[in-house]
């Protein structure tokens, strides 16, 4: 756009300069000037991490724990102009010694909420999968623990997810370990 302005400028001062019969000096072409910047993020990554080991406690057959997982923290570095990500939880089922169906909790009796955000980071709309005890969701199949969305640059949540075990009438005494894994993509 300066280009044509500055042709334009010269054409009217050549067309003066023959009317009046005068040399007027042209002005040399003006330099043009790059102001543009350019930023390059170094590749960051979206990472997810837990607790590795927790003890629920211990109660009767036919009882019911409730516990925390501990903090489960999303951590996005991308620095996506369009930041997006989903934390999921599933669960294997628990078990002690063989796994015999007396001496397994099915991960059909384990329920889970995320509880709402205890800390973010970032600009973006952060989703609690389940906000509440009430909404609670069975981990018989992979669910959503918590969510971004319309987020911009880098950005993080935590949260304190709570996982409650009815314990079947039938089972064995026992000390029952199982797997509940949190994924981010």
């Amino acid at each position: 756009m300066k280009i044509v302005r500055t042709i334009a400028s010269i054409v009217t001062l050549t067309v003066l300069a023959a009317l009046v019969g005068t040399a007027i000096a042209v002005p040399a072409e003006p330099a043009v000037v790059d102001t543009s910047t350019i930023s390059i993020l170094a590749a960051g990554t979206l990472s997810i991490t837990a607790p590795a080991n927790v003890n629920l406690g211990s109660t009767r057959a036919s009882g019911t724990l409730t516990g925390s997982l501990g903090t489960v923290t999303v951590s996005d570095t991308r620095g996506n102009l369009v930041a997006a990500w989903t934390a999921t939880v599933s669960s294997t089922d628990f078990t002690t010694g063989p796994a015999t169906p007396a001496a397994t909790i099915g991960k059909a009796n384990i329920r889970y909420w995320s509880g709402t955000a205890t800390a973010t980071s970032g600009v973006g709309v952060f989703i609690a999968g389940q906000g509440t005890a009430s909404s609670a969701v069975v981990l018989s199949t992979t669910r959503t623990a918590f969510n971004l969305t319309a987020g911009v640059g880098n950005n993080s949540a935590s949260w304190k997810p709570t996982v409650i075990v009815t314990v079947p009438a039938t089972a064995l005494s026992g000390t029952y370990t199982g797997t509940i894994t949190h994924s981010v993509a």
